[in-house]
């Protein structure tokens, strides 16, 4: 008899463990893949609520300045221009500064480079901003505004943009404002 169990108690067989196997893989192959959505849809709105709060403050800093070229905005005295100008937080990027830079194309329009409405925000920038623990670099990807005084209106760019559903990257806040990925 005990000849007999032994015969039949073989363990486990090579097929058993290759379906074993085959059953982890395919378990870990959806985890991979559902992890990778769930870091792009918390990219897609880290970066969303980053450049949101960057618009609340930038609002506040140009309509401010909005208020120092006075009722008439064509008529301030370059005295008002250049008072308003410095309520505006970031680095303002020259034409040149822009051209020679590894900015990618994102929109911005030579029109605003030229008129001195683009800045670009870098980290220390955002934290005088009160705006904590958001990087702004090379490595992150750089926060851009367009500031247009005398209409008291930003946009915000983001260097590396949101890629969306359709796999097309937008890089100005308006574009994907009310997308929720």
């Amino acid at each position: 008899m005990k000849e007999s169990l032994r015969k039949n108690d073989r363990g486990i067989t090579l097929m058993v463990l290759v379906i074993t196997i085959i059953i982890l893989i395919i378990l870990i192959m959806i985890g991979v893949n559902y992890g990778k959505e769930a870091i792009k849809i918390a990219t897609f709105q880290n970066t969303k609520t980053n450049m949101l709060l960057i618009e609340v403050k930038a609002k506040e800093y140009v309509e401010n300045a909005n208020f120092d070229l006075g009722i008439k905005p064509n008529e301030a005295t370059q005295e008002m221009k250049d008072k308003a100008r410095s309520e505006l937080k970031g680095t303002q990027v020259s034409p040149i500064e822009f051209l020679a830079s590894k900015l990618p194309d994102i929109g911005i329009s030579s029109d605003e480079i030229n008129k001195g409405n683009v800045f670009k925000l870098t980290s220390e920038d955002l934290q005088a901003m009160n705006i904590n623990n958001v990087e702004s670099n090379d490595e992150k990807g750089w926060y851009i505004i367009v500031y247009n005084i005398e209409e008291a209106t930003v946009k915000i760019y983001h260097t590396y943009g949101v890629q969306l559903e359709n796999k097309q990257i937008k890089y100005l806040l308006d574009d994907f404002r009310d997308i929720n990925v």
